[in-house]
């Protein structure tokens, strides 16, 4: 990473905190309380410093550890170099040395796993491969990827089915879960994703709901307190977006308090990704205001553990 760069980032995180933070301790919490949930980074809250190329995905598990205190990690495939067995050494030995936990690899631009044509919808599920083994090679329990295709909502439910089961038989020979995020479309549509994941019926395959990705398109938005409850009951991880905050710290688009207390109330307890999307904050004080925020709320959940 350029020494500016750091520089940058590191005086952010002194402006967002008031203090340096202090490494392996969640500074919101009153001592011998126990957080309900692991908090990790989605490397997406960092994706315009990525893609100006001010810092790489081998930075990534240093500045999560070092400049924010998250230990637990959620990749983006389109943000490797390669998978190439001596890249992926490279960034394990890194993790390791940052003691951070790789937890997920998000995968995009692989093709439609809910294509109709049944060729473009294997060369699809082939193209994934490599994205498991990566995964499991890295010591991640999971890839998010995403239900897409294109025709009616049965149609695409079909052909996502079939696209996920294939991917998952071939996932659950390494012990690799296969999550689909809500992620526009279809998959913003609650119902329609878990009625996926319900048919495709294997242990393997579940979801990621991410508080932030309700758009079905055309101007229509899906309750995202019944789509997040609904997505709870397959759910192996959560996304916590957060976009724009208040005076008092709290996100301005929708009810963190609510969200976090649907996913406790579901008996989830997990890893919750940080996945910061905003623009009024920079990134490192966006990923900082959603740890607080999540912190507060997991304290007041921490007397029911």
């Amino acid at each position: 990473m350029r020494a500016d760069r750091r520089e940058f980032i590191r005086t952010a995180v002194l402006a967002a905190t008031g203090l340096g933070l202090m490494a392996g301790r969640n500074f919101a919490f009153t001592e011998g309380l126990q957080s309900p949930f692991k908090i990790s980074l989605a490397e997406w809250s960092l994706h315009k410093a990525l893609r100006a190329k001010e810092m790489t995905n081998l930075d990534f598990p240093v500045m999560a550890a070092k400049e924010f205190g998250i230990y637990g990690l959620e990749y983006v495939s389109t943000f490797f170099e390669n998978t190439s067995e001596d890249y992926l050494t490279r960034l394990l030995n890194i993790t390791r040395d940052n003691n951070v936990t790789n937890v997920l690899i998000m995968v995009d631009g692989e093709g439609n796993l809910g294509d109709s044509d049944p060729a473009a919808r294997m060369k699809s599920v082939e193209q994934h491969y490599r994205w498991v083994e990566a995964s499991k090679f890295l010591g991640c329990h999971s890839i998010r990827v995403n239900a897409r295709g294109e025709g009616t909502a049965a149609e695409v439910a079909d052909s996502a089915v079939d696209g996920l089961r294939r991917l998952s038989e071939f996932a659950s020979d390494m012990n690799i879960d296969i999550i689909v995020e809500n992620h526009g479309g279809y998959s913003s549509n609650g119902k329609w994703l878990t009625d996926v994941i319900s048919r495709v019926g294997l242990k393997n395959c579940g979801t990621l709901p991410d508080f932030g990705n309700f758009n079905l398109g055309e101007g229509a938005v899906y309750d995202r307190y019944l789509g997040v409850e609904e997505m709870m009951k397959y759910a192996k991880g959560v996304s916590a977006k957060s976009y724009v905050f208040d005076d008092e710290g709290n996100e301005r688009e929708f009810d963190y308090p609510r969200l976090v207390k649907i996913v406790y109330d579901s008996g989830y307890r997990g890893w919750i990704g940080i996945e910061y999307e905003g623009s009024e904050l920079s990134e490192p004080e966006g990923i900082l205001a959603t740890k607080r925020l999540l912190e507060k709320i997991f304290e007041g959940l921490a007397g029911k553990v």
